[in-house]
């Protein structure tokens, strides 16, 4: 994943290809939860976004971690929500 400056972002894109290696058996322990993936690791599940969420911030800041909805496409965020509001 690339910020709108063009800095790459390996870690999220680690998150990412855990998420994929990790697809069968969430499908089948985890579907329509709301999962969070950090450190290449499954830190939690959770049958609300606002709950995951929270729980993701509270244990890892501002990240990165992948929080996605097993069974769903990946969404697509604007920069705002993915890096948050300008600072200055």
């Amino acid at each position: 994943m690339t910020d709108p400056t063009g800095t790459s972002h390996p870690s999220l894109n680690a998150e990412m290809a855990a998420y994929e290696r990790m697809r069968s058996l969430l499908e089948t322990e985890h579907f329509g939860k709301w999962v969070i993936i950090r450190d290449e690791e499954l830190a939690g599940s959770y049958d609300e976004f606002q709950t995951a969420a929270s729980t993701a911030v509270e244990r890892f800041g501002r990240g990165p971690y992948l929080l996605r909805r097993v069974g769903a496409g990946p969404l697509t965020l604007p920069s705002s929500v993915l890096y948050g509001p300008p600072h200055g």
